[in-house]
């Protein structure tokens, strides 16, 4: 990949899916920092502290976990302050093939795609052509 953003933030209460999403956007030069959060909890209180500088490009967010799943974490997302999460791209990834998730994740404003687990090479090519090629971001 040509272009890099600056941070993803993994969401996922599996450790294993997240070493293998990490290997793939680490093996694909797709970032520049990796962030990950084992809940919807953990990732909301990442992003009311996260500065400017932290504040993630695009986020990867399962719908079942413990504690907070991917749903209650849209719901606290919400509240978040606009300028934390204005520019933020939210993939639903997850191996749920439940048409209402789909359905609900699509109606979702803050939604932007529901994908598949595994994360893949052309997935992230989709994802940056999509996203952030076409709005004529200048990436590092």
């Amino acid at each position: 990949m040509s272009k890099k953003i600056n941070t993803v933030l993994l969401i996922d209460d599996d450790k294993a899916t997240n070493f293998i999403h990490e290997l793939i956007i680490k093996d694909n030069d797709y970032c520049d920092k990796i962030v990950t959060k084992y809940d919807g909890e953990q990732a909301i209180e990442f992003l009311e502290s996260a500065n400017e500088n932290d504040i993630p490009d695009i986020v990867f967010l399962d719908i079942n976990m413990p504690k907070v799943d991917g749903w209650e974490f849209l719901e606290k997302y919400k509240e978040l302050p606009k300028g934390k999460r204005a520019q933020i791209i939210v993939v639903m990834l997850t191996t749920s093939l439940n048409a209402n998730d789909k359905e609900r994740a699509l109606s979702n404003k803050f939604i932007s795609e529901f994908r598949n687990k595994p994360l893949t090479k052309e997935m992230l090519t989709d994802i940056e052509e999509k996203y952030f090629k076409k709005k004529g971001v200048v990436l590092n």
